[in-house]
């Protein structure tokens, strides 16, 4: 079972605040008037007045210094991953040669509207996706798992693919041919595979295809039997990978609901099969595109 780290945010900004906030509010003035009142005791013993000796302080219950300390951590945390940035890795080689396995990425987490943690329900507009933007979603077939593909069809738009070309509306998308990749690390096993420039809507990134197959993976029959046309408030996805990406053409359309956010840079590479350093210091900080 993987780990909710977004409820864990919330259940802990809630615990430890709600710890804070009843000390507060219940206990910690009744610790203080006993503080005040031991002061006062000992001010009189010692001869001295009431006003004499000051209150420096009372003991605060461990859970409660703690609760205390963490809570607005944990809270920027959350504000942060819910409404701004999150950062994500990529695991395998779908979006290839866009991104590589071992990339860590930022999600823009307001580009698509303001979502409420956990409940993931939007609670205020600010755009929507277009062809050609790199976006992660939480997958229709098992939304607790977070995919990254590319957008190629928004809604109203017929998508079709054909001897390995992509059609927006029954416009093919112009593909302009490189010179064959050579892969590093995990993504070795491509080396060879065709690579071409796509330019959708304006947005050019490259692709590899491998002429050795047809033009859906295996078991993928979307588009088997001719175009389809992306309903309303839906996504036809792809990866750039486009002969090893289990995308819309498998399983079909992404809802609006499950979308995350879009993915914007890389921050880390760290791929333990890349010969010498693991680290690609040349993809730190690439615009993703």
């Amino acid at each position: 079972m993987s780990f909710d780290f977004p409820t864990f945010l919330v259940a802990a900004t809630a615990v430890t605040g709600g710890i804070w906030l009843i000390d507060a509010l219940l206990f910690a003035p009744r610790r203080r008037r006993l503080a005040e009142q031991q002061v006062t005791s000992t001010a009189a013993t010692e001869g001295q007045g009431a006003g004499g000796v000051a209150v420096t302080g009372y003991r605060e219950p461990v859970l409660v210094e703690y609760s205390r300390s963490f809570f607005p951590v944990i809270l920027a945390v959350l504000l942060l991953r819910s409404f701004v940035v999150e950062p994500f890795r990529i695991p395998s080689g779908s979006m290839m040669p866009t991104l590589l396995v071992g990339d860590f990425i930022l999600v823009n987490k307001f580009s698509y509207g303001l979502r409420l943690p956990v409940l993931n329900a939007k609670v205020l507009p600010l755009g929507e996706p277009e062809r050609g933007d790199v976006v992660v979603f939480r997958f229709p077939q098992n939304e607790s798992i977070d995919y990254i593909k590319r957008v190629v069809g928004v809604p109203g738009d017929q998508i079709y693919y054909r001897n390995k070309t992509l059609y927006v509306n029954g416009e093919p998308i112009r593909q302009i041919a490189l010179p064959p990749y050579v892969g590093e690390g995990a993504g070795k096993g491509h080396t060879g595979a065709l690579r071409a420039v796509e330019d959708i809507d304006g947005i050019e990134h490259d692709i590899l295809i491998n002429p050795r197959t047809g033009d859906l993976p295996g078991g993928c029959a979307v588009l088997a039997s001719g175009p389809v046309n992306v309903p309303d408030g839906s996504y036809f996805v792809m990866g750039d990978n486009r002969d090893n990406s289990n995308d819309s053409r498998c399983w079909g359309f992404v809802p609006e609901a499950n979308l995350v956010g879009r993915a914007f840079a890389i921050w880390m590479n760290w791929d333990g099969q890349r010969e010498g350093f693991p680290i690609a210091f040349d993809r730190l900080g690439h615009l993703i595109e």
